[in-house]
């Protein structure tokens, strides 16, 4: 409920309406989201249906100018909602606008990425990021003005209705995972350009679902990751990224048990290293099961 709470107390001086997307939850926020919001528009669905799906529900309805995608886990900072209506309405190509993303602690947390390529799904990238920043920016990277990138993280993002009407809403067929890597990228294929706007702060409070099942998350990623480069790369660079990805997989397992043989499998982090990297290994060895991702009730 923070999160809802957190638009009542810092959105101003302009007119919103709230959809709220509940994909089958079981602890109770539907009642919750009645009793303390009554005036939220609520679409509960039976099933999980994922994070496109779901918010493609609210977009294919809204009624505004702009939407802001708003996870559940994040929690707007003062005007940072203003600053992102700002920039849209004075930077008409803008098609979609991302935050800063803080932890809990104020730190930041990766906002912005590229787009997945050969070269960052083989080599690593700490080190394109070292040696091309233009090309590759960093989190590490405090910019103080709004930034062209290539893709936003979902957590927190405003995209424009005109846009969105041109390029369509989320590609379905992803369940969660780069969803909106493949919408900026289509965003980027219709002419319209993506912003990283520093100075709207919101909190994200991530990854508590992924941590219970890290090894399976995993999975999912890699599920859309070969969606995405299927849709949108060339067939030699799928074919490059399904035969290579394996082998650095491989590689990383080998490593994670040299690593934990050396340290006695004392290190709960390694260990739990060297169980994604074995589910992962034989995730590919079975074929690339979608069973084995999230599970999609």
């Amino acid at each position: 409920m923070d999160c809802i709470d957190s638009i009542y107390k810092t959105v101003m001086d302009t007119d919103w309406e709230i959809y709220v997307v509940d994909n089958n939850s079981t602890d109770g926020s539907q009642a919750e989201v009645k009793r303390e919001f009554p005036e939220v528009k609520l679409i509960e669905n039976d099933t999980n249906t994922g994070f496109a799906h779901a918010n493609n529900q609210a977009l294919n309805i809204m009624q505004g100018k702009f939407a802001v995608l708003l996870n559940s886990d994040a929690v707007l900072k003062e005007n940072a909602i203003k600053k992102l209506l700002d920039f849209m309405t004075t930077t008409p190509r803008a098609g979609i606008a991302g935050v800063q993303l803080l932890n809990d602690d104020g730190s930041r947390q990766n906002s912005i990425d590229n787009f997945p390529s050969a070269e960052t799904e083989i080599f690593n990238k700490s080190i394109l990021r070292l040696f091309f920043p233009g090309k590759y920016p960093s989190k590490n990277t405090s910019y103080k003005d709004p930034i062209e990138v290539d893709s936003v993280i979902g957590a927190c993002m405003i995209v424009r209705k005109e846009a969105m009407d041109e390029v369509g809403a989320f590609d379905e067929d992803y369940f969660i995972f780069l969803e909106e890597t493949d919408w900026c990228f289509r965003m980027n294929k219709k002419g319209w350009k993506v912003f990283h706007v520093p100075d709207a702060e919101v909190f994200h409070l991530s990854g508590h679902s992924k941590k219970r099942t890290p090894w399976r998350s995993q999975i999912e990623y890699y599920i859309s990751l070969y969606k995405f480069f299927r849709k949108n790369r060339t067939p030699l660079s799928y074919l490059t990224l399904r035969v290579l990805k394996p082998c650095k997989i491989f590689i990383n397992l080998v490593l994670n048990i040299l690593g934990n043989l050396i340290m006695l499998f004392q290190k709960e982090g390694l260990r739990n290293r060297l169980l994604k990297y074995y589910k992962l290994f034989v995730w590919h060895l079975l074929m690339c099961p979608d069973s084995m991702g999230i599970q999609k009730k």
